[in-house]
């Protein structure tokens, strides 16, 4: 989802920063989307650690000078129950989801401040509002995230506009493991697609569609909202 939302905004000529854990894979990424003519650079790190959001702040400013925007899209699962999750995997999962939100966003407000303007875009879930079975951590973080995207929005507008956007079930990598904490493992993906209004799963390109408009000034009087791109799923 976040290489999607990364090659959409590029096309459209924004300047990038991306980021993640696997450098081989960071790169490869990046020599793609540089062979698009896409201006763009990448910091492997870990987003749950605060040093490595410093960085990547760092980063932006010093190869463009400003910032006007994030997307925070990384994710994991942290599959299993309250009762049968390890400690270790709650905290990574947290970690991943909620921590890094607060540790991006206050190093890039104050940045995005000096600019007299920016744009918070953090990519949440239905699982906000929805639980699944095995979710726990993953449900949890989603719904931290989308009331922290809301205090950010309160706190720090006018300048900064700040919103979530909640997908359903995009056909990702994540998507797949994720069935893996259901009843029928082989066949919670097609379930999952059936259990939307449109009978389709969504796409990278969906997602990516709502978080340019989000970033730009077409959007201009939406800010603290918690949008869901589902197809239909929560209708069920």
């Amino acid at each position: 989802m976040g290489k999607g939302i990364a090659m959409h905004l590029g096309l459209q000529g924004a300047s990038l920063v991306i980021n993640g854990r696997d450098a081989e894979k960071g790169k490869k990424v990046c020599d793609e989307l540089k062979s698009k003519g896409i201006k763009i650079s990448f910091l492997a790190g870990d987003v749950s650690a605060e040093v490595t959001n410093k960085k990547l702040v760092d980063l932006a400013i010093d190869t463009y000078g400003k910032l006007d925007g994030v997307v925070l899209s990384a994710g994991i699962l942290g599959l299993g129950k309250v009762t049968e999750l390890d400690s270790e995997i709650w905290s990574k999962t947290i970690g991943t989801n909620l921590d890094a939100i607060y540790y991006l966003t206050k190093y890039s407000i104050p940045k995005m401040l000096e600019n007299g303007k920016g744009n918070v875009v953090v990519i949440a879930s239905i699982t906000s509002e929805k639980v699944f079975p095995s979710h726990a951590a993953y449900c949890a973080s989603k719904a931290g995230a989308v009331a922290l995207t809301k205090q950010i929005a309160l706190e720090y507008g006018p300048v900064i506009r700040a919103n979530a956007i909640c997908p359903g079930p995009v056909d990702t990598p994540l998507l797949w493991d994720s069935a893996k904490g259901f009843p029928n493992p082989k066949t919670a993906v097609e379930d999952a697609k059936k259990t939307t209004a449109v009978k389709e799963l969504g796409t990278p390109e969906d997602i990516a569609e709502l978080a340019a408009y989000l970033l730009s000034e077409k959007s201009k009087w939406v800010t603290g909202s918690a949008i869901t791109i589902d197809g239909g799923r929560m209708l069920y």
